[in-house]
């Protein structure tokens, strides 16, 4: 047989190729065998749809990114029966505040409207002319939701008071005719647990308020309402130590009896920001995780967690609720003839 040629030797290569390919594709359709391609196109599809490996790092971020919380907490509390609607205003170390709520005459509330203003005290945000205008608008909102004039009341909170832009603005408010109630920390600690803390947790829970200009701590003891102050989440700004604002919070958890730390009812600036980080959907309580989970460089922020750790180990108590609905001033109407 003469030697094949170049273009001979293609030939019969590609018809035993084909022969092979032909040949597999009849077995495979006779015994069932995995059709050439297939194994390649299903990887192809997987890479196109998200492979479990990619779904389960985008799961594992996500988690890594989220506060881990041990468990959720609910608690329906009680609704007011009837009742009338009832406004605040609050001028606080970091905001000027307004709440609108209906209460009866048993004391038991729902939070109607809120809103959070900008800070106006320490951050140099205001004078007097800006609260003059600012109330106006807050008066006319809470007429406009059916509030009686008579039921708005105005409280200027402890922390501001501490502030040299306070006073001119308090004067401001008083000239314009308006009652300015202005609270004392120990007032403050205890309007923050008339509102906060449910009736039936009275036996075996404590209150705290983190602001920025101090901080409130408050429970039952003996039929009667203890309230301490300490360092709010700003305590940075007057040279004040981590290490001192730590152990004065630490402190005042100590003085707390053992059989009132079983839970404790958190409000404030920080809480908030920390509660928000694992807030599901719109539910009314929160409860917070361990300090080390809420990791921040903003100076306020990690103030707050530093006296959040000293009230942890102070008291020992584990469970911290965030309440989404409750400020101090609502407490104040509370103690308001019906």
């Amino acid at each position: 047989m003469s030697k094949l040629t170049t273009f001979s030797k293609i030939i019969i290569t590609v018809l035993i190729l084909a022969g092979l390919f032909f040949g597999y594709q009849f077995l495979a359709t006779k015994y069932d065998l995995p059709e050439i391609g297939t194994a390649n196109s299903t990887e192809q599809n997987s890479t196109e749809n998200g492979t479990e490996n990619e779904n389960s790092t985008a799961t594992t971020e996500t988690a890594k990114s989220s506060p881990r919380v041990s468990s959720s907490w609910n608690y329906t509390p009680r609704k007011p029966i009837g009742g009338k609607l009832k406004g605040v205003v609050e001028l606080g170390a970091s905001g000027f505040n307004s709440f609108i709520v209906n209460v009866d005459s048993d004391k038991s509330w729902a939070l109607e409207k809120a809103e959070w203003g900008n800070s106006l005290v320490y951050e140099g945000m205001a004078s007097g002319t800006d609260v003059t205008q600012g109330l106006k608008q807050y008066i006319a909102k809470f007429l406009d939701y059916g509030v009686s004039g008579k039921q708005i009341h105005f409280v200027v909170s402890s922390g501001a008071l501490k502030a040299a832009e306070t006073k001119p603005i308090v004067k401001g408010l008083k000239d314009l005719g308006f009652v300015v109630n202005e609270v004392t920390p120990e007032q403050e600690g205890s309007y923050a647990l008339k509102c906060v803390l449910p009736k039936d947790y009275e036996n075996n829970a404590f209150v705290v308020d983190i602001g920025s200009g101090n901080s409130k701590i408050s429970w039952i003891e003996n039929g009667k309402v203890q309230a301490k102050e300490s360092f709010g989440a700003k305590y940075f700004q007057n040279a004040t130590s981590d290490a001192a604002a730590y152990a004065d919070m630490k402190k005042v958890g100590e003085m707390i009896p053992s059989s009132k730390t079983k839970t404790c009812f958190i409000i404030g600036g920080v809480p908030f920001t920390m509660a928000k980080q694992s807030r599901n959907g719109e539910e009314r309580y929160t409860k917070l995780g361990e300090p080390s989970i809420y990791p921040t460089d903003e100076a306020k922020n990690k103030a707050g967690i530093n006296l959040y750790q000293g009230i942890i180990d102070g008291t020992g108590c584990k469970d911290y609720i965030f309440d989404w609905d409750a400020n101090f001033t609502i407490g104040f109407l509370l103690t308001l003839p019906y």
